[in-house]
């Protein structure tokens, strides 16, 4: 089969609470498997992970930032997985942003991200770390608690 490489930007979008945002959907070609995700997704030919990061924020969750408030990723991942019955192994750069509060807005969403998304929450790492759920990265908890 062949492997699709990608390059993806994600934000660990948190809160005053230390608390992340995850988005929750799935693949469509897959009915009934879910997971809860960092926002984020893959980089367009002429984006930086920054630019990237940045445009997604804006699409998933209607948050319109700069890409240098960003500054430089917080992590790193490579990661495989299969989405709409393709496999895919995708490099991924992880920021972090900081914000006050946030009201989730999904106007800015494409169409696949409007097949894709269906809901959204702010968990804290105990409550990741606690859930039965499938949650992306499986990092995630240690990450948030190694946060400055």
């Amino acid at each position: 089969m062949t492997v699709v490489e990608r390059r993806a930007a994600r934000v660990l979008l948190v809160d005053p609470a230390g608390r992340a945002l995850l988005l929750f959907g799935g693949d469509p070609a897959r009915p009934g498997t879910t997971w809860w995700f960092t926002p984020g997704g893959g980089l367009e030919s002429d984006e930086t992970p920054a630019q990237g990061a940045a445009r997604e924020l804006y699409e998933e969750v209607g948050l319109q930032i700069e890409a240098s408030a960003l500054g430089e990723p917080f992590w790193h991942q490579q990661t495989e997985f299969s989405y709409g019955g393709l496999e895919y192994s995708q490099e991924q750069h992880f920021f972090v942003l900081r914000v006050p509060e946030w009201q989730v807005d999904f106007a800015g969403m494409d169409d696949e991200e409007k097949a894709t998304i269906t809901a959204h929450r702010w968990w804290s790492a105990d409550e990741i770390e606690a859930s039965a759920e499938s949650i992306f990265p499986v990092e995630l908890p240690g990450l948030l608690w190694r946060l400055p």
